[in-house]
């Protein structure tokens, strides 16, 4: 009998995530930019701990609707740093905005994010066959390559391996492990 990635075993907002989202493919606009923004806010903490504040951060960023998010006010965004529901990082938080003005460029350079972001993989999911979590990498090339371009367009929180999960994350790279029925 398969059963799921190890990680995923830790609870049920895990397994919910790993068995509906992780590593499928992601090909709509807004949810590849609020993925990026949650991945980046997640730097140095639990994933665990931004999938609980999660409703929160699509509450607070409209949920994710770049034109919208450059649209508020300052003292909104001000504001946001007195937000229990979500990581009060100064830095963290101003990165959302930061990438709402690099993603809007992107997409009108490339029609659509996902365009962009999925020509690092020609279109197509990597198909890892991983059998142990020690195989899984932290950082790829691609994710190196992914990252590097993403700050030159001026992109916050974007590091290598912020990308590797991202693209796990988004169905870039697909890291379930071969025993598991998601693979």
């Amino acid at each position: 009998m398969k059963k799921r990635c190890p990680w995923a075993e830790v609870d049920d907002l895990y397994r919910n995530y790993h068995d509906n989202e992780w590593g499928k493919p992601v090909h709509d606009d807004r949810l590849l930019f609020e993925m990026l923004n949650l991945e980046g806010a997640q730097a140095g903490i639990s994933w665990h701990i931004i999938l609980k504040k999660r409703k929160a951060y699509q509450e607070l960023f409209l949920n994710f609707d770049a034109e919208a998010l450059l649209a508020t006010s300052a003292d909104y965004r001000e504001h946001l740093l007195l937000e229990p529901g979500i990581i009060r990082n100064k830095l963290k938080i101003k990165a959302v905005f930061t990438n709402a003005t690099a993603f809007l460029k992107v997409k009108e350079e490339f029609g659509s994010f996902d365009q962009y972001l999925w020509g690092f993989v020609d279109h197509q999911p990597i198909d890892n066959k991983f059998t142990t979590l020690s195989e899984v990498p932290a950082e790829s090339e691609i994710s190196i390559q992914l990252s590097k371009d993403l700050k030159k367009r001026g992109f916050k929180f974007v590091g290598p391996k912020i990308i590797y999960a991202y693209m796990q994350a988004i169905g870039m790279v697909n890291d379930h492990l071969m025993d598991c029925p998601c693979h």
